[in-house]
């Protein structure tokens, strides 16, 4: 078996679980590929290791069996701008806090690795947003994917921004907020989930808009079938607004149209036998932890 790992690089909690999972691949005559920055920063702690390294989407081997993605879900959806449409499955070892994408946890990596090396797990198919600007924009020229979310939102805190938004050339409305989430089933517990968007299942088919802060009372989260073509014009008193694509940031001025639909590739993840939504959903938003269930 042959595997790609990337972590944080300035992250010692991560580096430390990084050698443990090292070692359990190890045992299992595992060979590891290293993304280069974690790499530099994981033999200066742990030397006399020596591995092949990737430093991108370009040279990350197809060969790969699968992609070990260690920190919390930021880290994940940084490991998704690696594999792309690679079509290797990623697997994320939580070294952060909630971990609904990273959701090994540390102390679980040997048990992990074992049930791996025998084959117990499932993968699935997560979809992803595509967006296409109507002016240049170098930021979405090699990366202009989501898995998690597509944001709109003002750039500067004096005034609102209007997003005229239409739903396969139909228009649906101007949003009068501080900006607009477009989010995946994926992202539907993230920041979607902050501005009162519906929790949405992963197997869902299903993208959702979201607004932040609405000037109305009459404005609530939209689910949409992922099919639908989102365009989106906005306007503002200033200039220009952000966009965002999971952690990733841009600035575009008030003249760009966006066109954002389904991506033409997925990712796939990985989920060890005992791992389900429900139970991800139980454990991370402590639900079913009222005392009345006891």
């Amino acid at each position: 078996m042959k595997v790609g790992i990337f972590g944080q690089k300035d992250n010692k909690t991560t580096l430390k679980y990084i050698h443990i999972l090292v070692e359990e691949l190890l045992k299992c005559n595992t060979t590891i590929l290293f993304e280069k920055n974690i790499y530099d920063y994981f033999i200066q702690k742990y030397p006399g290791y020596t591995f092949d390294t990737f430093t991108g989407y370009s040279d990350l081997d197809r060969s790969c069996d699968m992609f070990y993605s260690v920190g919390g879900d930021g880290t994940f959806l940084r490991s998704v701008s690696f594999v792309r449409d690679l079509n290797i499955p990623i697997i994320g070892i939580n070294t952060g806090t909630l971990g609904f994408l990273a959701n090994v946890q540390k102390e679980q990596i040997s048990e992990a690795v074992k049930q791996i090396n025998q084959g117990a797990y499932i993968i699935k198919k997560r979809s992803l947003l595509k967006v296409e600007a109507s002016e240049k924009n170098a930021d979405l020229e090699e990366i202009n994917f989501a898995l998690n979310e597509v944001a709109i939102t003002r750039k500067y805190t004096a005034s609102m921004i209007t997003v005229e938004t239409y739903l396969d050339d139909e228009f649906l409305t101007t949003y009068w907020s501080d900006g607009l989430i477009i989010s995946t089933p994926t992202g539907s517990t993230g920041y979607s989930l902050s501005c009162g968007g519906p929790i949405i299942s992963p197997n869902s088919k299903n993208f959702v808009l979201t607004p932040v802060a609405p000037h109305s009372l009459g404005v609530r989260p939209l689910v949409i079938p992922e099919t639908t073509k989102i365009e989106l014009h906005m306007g503002s008193r200033s200039k220009e607004a952000v966009l965002t694509l999971d952690s990733r940031i841009t600035t575009i001025s008030n003249t760009t149209k966006l066109l954002i639909r389904k991506c033409d590739f997925q990712i796939r993840t990985l989920h060890l036998n005992n791992q389900t939504f429900i139970k991800t959903l139980r454990e991370k938003l402590l639900w079913g932890q009222d005392k009345r269930n006891n």
